[in-house]
C-alpha cells in the first residue's frame, strides 16, 4: 500500500464538483488541495492548511465541503503517514469538530454542518484515541485530545485516558485547562 493511498482514496469518493465551496466556486479545487497537504514535501500555506480557512472553515462557519473533509481527514489519521503530515489533518479535523455554524446556502438546506462533522469524527474515537497513546508526539496527542473533548459522549472514558495518558499529552490537556466540559 503506497503512503496515501487511503487519503486518494476517500477524496475520489467525493464529488467536489457538486459541492460549493466558501470562495463561491466549485470545491473541485479543494482535492489538489488536499493531496498537497499529504505531501510530506510541502512548505508554506500548502503544509499548514491555511489554505483551507475561508473556503472549508473559517472562525465562524463551516461550508458545505467540511463533512468531505472531515472524512478525508480521518483517512489520512488511518494512512501511514509521517509525523508532521498527520499533525496537519489533525489541525484541519479539529477545526472541522469546532465549527460552530453553517453556511447559509447549507442551513436553507436544513444541514447543520457542525454537528455533521461532529458524527463523522465519532466515526474516528479509535483513531485519536491511538494519537494520544502512541507517544508519537506531545503536540499531535494534544490535538487529538482536544478533538476527542468535542466529540466523545463517553465522559469517563475521556477521563481514564487522560489519567492513563499523563506525560503523553500536553500541560494543557493533563490538568484540564483546555477543558470546557
Amino acid at each position: 500500500m503506497r503512503l496515501i493511498e487511503l487519503i486518494e482514496w476517500e477524496i475520489s469518493r467525493q464529488d467536489w464538483a457538486a459541492m460549493r465551496c466558501g470562495c463561491g466556486d466549485s470545491a473541485e479545487h479543494l482535492a489538489p488541495d488536499l493531496l498537497r497537504l499529504a505531501d510530506d514535501r510541502a512548505v508554506g500555506e500548502e503544509a499548514n492548511g491555511a489554505g483551507f480557512e475561508e473556503h472549508v472553515w473559517s472562525p465562524v462557519l463551516l461550508w458545505e465541503p467540511a463533512p468531505a473533509v472531515t472524512t478525508v481527514a480521518l483517512a489520512a489519521l488511518a494512512d501511514p503517514i509521517p509525523p508532521e503530515v498527520r499533525h496537519r489533518f489533525l489541525d484541519l479535523l479539529q477545526h472541522m469538530v469546532a465549527g460552530e455554524g453553517t453556511d447559509a446556502a447549507s442551513a436553507r438546506r436544513g444541514l447543520d454542518l457542525p454537528e455533521r462533522c461532529r458524527a463523522l469524527a465519532r466515526q474516528g474515537l479509535w483513531l485519536l484515541y491511538e494519537e494520544v497513546a502512541s507517544g508519537r508526539s506531545v503536540s499531535a496527542a494534544g490535538t487529538a485530545f482536544e478533538i476527542l473533548s468535542v466529540v466523545e459522549p463517553d465522559r469517563e472514558r475521556l477521563r481514564g485516558v487522560r489519567e492513563a495518558a499523563g506525560e503523553l499529552l500536553p500541560v494543557c490537556c493533563r490538568t484540564g485547562l483546555c477543558d470546557d466540559w
